[in-house]
């Protein structure tokens, strides 16, 4: 018999990850019916038919429970924004413009997203993305970076993090405090870090 044979996930790992998906699932629904300052851990162990000491077990404490939520949101923007990337690989400054369109139009619609903008400093959740923020920023920018570098394998990988961080705080900072337009938002965004991301991409 021919061909490659399909690695397959092992058990374990199979397993922790349906774990995860699930209390972070649960956590989701939860945040949808009432402010995340209401909701305690032992709600979400009970939402996803776990034990408490299961979900600590898991994820350490309630704000690591919290950044973990908001990373796992973020990911289907950054799989959103992959994607555009990669359709414009020809064109660094039009690829830049259309991930952080993507990324802003994809959050506008997010329920979650909008839960976390109306936030009046009660609902406890905004936080993980701005003054407590640092590990969703370093996540968002590691899986950033790794776009940038695998569209572009020319680039200097410090330019590239350079440039995939200064993307990833503008994003943040438009989503939560929204001003023009995603098109607009983008266009002026390209127009600015235009110059560097020629050089940093290599299409001086």
């Amino acid at each position: 018999m021919g061909g490659a044979v399909e690695a397959r996930t092992p058990y374990p790992q199979a397993a922790r990850r349906l774990l995860r998906e699930t209390l972070l699932v649960a956590g989701r629904d939860e945040v949808q019916r009432r402010p995340w300052a209401e909701i305690t851990m032992a709600d979400i162990a009970a939402a996803a038919g776990v034990s408490r000491q299961t979900l600590y077990k898991e994820f350490g404490s309630r704000d690591e429970f919290a950044q973990a939520l908001v990373i796992g949101e973020g990911e289907r923007f950054l799989d959103a924004v992959d994607a555009a990337v990669r359709a414009h690989l020809d064109d660094p400054r039009t690829a830049v413009g259309a991930a952080l369109e993507t990324f802003l139009r994809t959050a506008g619609e997010d329920p979650l997203v909008r839960i976390l903008l109306s936030d009046d400093g009660t609902a406890g959740l905004l936080p993980f993305v701005t003054t407590q923020g640092m590990p969703v920023v370093q996540w968002a920018t590691a899986r950033l970076t790794a776009t940038i570098e695998s569209g572009w394998p020319q680039a200097p990988a410090e330019k590239a993090r350079l440039l995939a961080e200064a993307l990833v705080r503008l994003a943040i900072s438009h989503v939560t405090a929204p001003g023009e337009t995603a098109e607009a938002t983008a266009a002026q965004t390209g127009e600015l870090l235009g110059p560097f991301i020629d050089e940093a991409l290599g299409q001086t």
